[in-house]
């Protein structure tokens, strides 16, 4: 008498989270949301000045011309709307790129998306003399856009298209191009390293309400494409056998999901300059409480992200005489992340 193994037919169902159920991870969304209208409210109220938050209400929406208001209207809008766009769309651009790649140290400079952004800002002051925010960031969109076109573009060549390790093979490459021919560009130019160092730190002081409308309507639209692949990133972590099975187009998949790293990572380098760590970060921190369910890490990430990107611009205010710029707080804070993802064997494949 034979006994036969009936192997279960493929399913989209992703492995099960580890937050407890359904009722746990949206309880933890609605935690996220309380923290961010917190970090919302500290940024708006910390700083060289502090403001109570009982005047930021009337500062925002019904400014009287005091010196809080204007402090409010001027200086604090901006940076707070730009920390809170530009976290959220770091945070889902890391998520994507790690489950594109499915490694856990993928993050958004993979695609040569800060490389192609550097080398662009560095042209048009040298080419140009542009000394404006936002000659910088048009020019550093086109250059992220350009960049993951061409790391796409060489690692989809041949026989299989664009795997995960080609892609990071390509984006290692064209990233080490690009940073040699900033490199040269700024020595040859006193003028041109000055201005390209305002941009290179990764800040929100210094940029206003423009900027942030400039750069809305990308990320708007990456943010909607990156949640909208949530289930086909699902079907292919079971591979691409099983992905086809159930309908899902694996280059069509990531070839969306390169764009939507493109438009999120894009635009927030180009409006802040590059933040290290938050995209490499927040998705690790995101997936011990989800699991790896797409669904959850994506909103997750998109909540996370932007409440630790203004926790660190608000501590970079006090946390010196003078103010640390934001993108050195994250590196700094980022260091022990990574050490701990070393640790606990966060560096396997996903």
């Amino acid at each position: 008498m034979s006994t036969s193994v009936r192997t279960a037919p493929p399913s989209d169902r992703p492995p099960p989270a580890r937050s407890g159920g359904r009722t746990g991870r949206w309880a933890g969304l609605v935690v996220l949301g309380g923290l961010l209208l917190a970090a919302v409210a500290a940024s708006f109220a910390i700083g060289a000045q502090r403001i109570p938050l009982g005047q930021v209400a009337a500062g925002v929406f019904a400014p009287d011309g005091s010196e809080h208001a204007l402090i409010i209207r001027e200086l604090r809008l901006p940076r707070t709307l730009l920390g809170v766009a530009v976290g959220a769309a770091l945070g889902l651009a890391g998520a994507l790129m790690q489950a594109l790649t499915r490694n856990p140290m993928a993050e958004p400079g993979l695609l040569g998306v800060n490389g192609g952004a550097a080398l662009a800002v560095v042209t048009v002051i040298a080419l140009f003399r542009a000394d404006e925010v936002l000659v910088y960031v048009w020019a550093a969109f086109a250059g992220a856009a350009g960049a993951a076109v061409l790391v796409y573009s060489i690692g989809a060549r041949g026989r299989g298209g664009a795997s995960p390790a080609r892609l990071v093979l390509a984006g290692a490459a064209v990233n080490a191009v690009f940073t040699a021919l900033t490199a040269g560009l700024m020595l040859l130019s006193p003028r041109t390293f000055n201005g390209f160092r305002f941009w290179q730190v990764g800040s929100l002081s210094g940029r206003d309400l423009e900027v942030f409308f400039e750069v809305l309507p990308f990320l708007l639209a990456g943010t909607v494409l990156a949640l909208a692949l949530a289930r086909p990133l699902n079907a292919l972590d079971l591979g691409e056998d099983a992905g086809r099975a159930l309908g899902v187009r694996p280059g069509r998949t990531r070839a969306l999901g390169g764009l939507a790293v493109v438009l999120l990572c894009g635009s927030a380098t180009a409006a802040v300059g590059p933040i290290a760590f938050l995209g490499l970060a927040v998705p690790f921190i995101v997936r011990a409480w989800t699991g790896p369910d797409q669904r959850w890490v994506l909103p997750y990430s998109l909540l996370l992200a932007p409440v630790l990107l203004l926790g660190a611009d608000v501590l970079g205010r006090v946390a010196a005489p003078g103010e640390l710029e934001t993108g050195i707080v994250t590196a700094f804070l980022g260091a022990p992340i990574f050490m701990l993802m070393v640790r606990r064997g966060g560096l396997r494949k996903l």
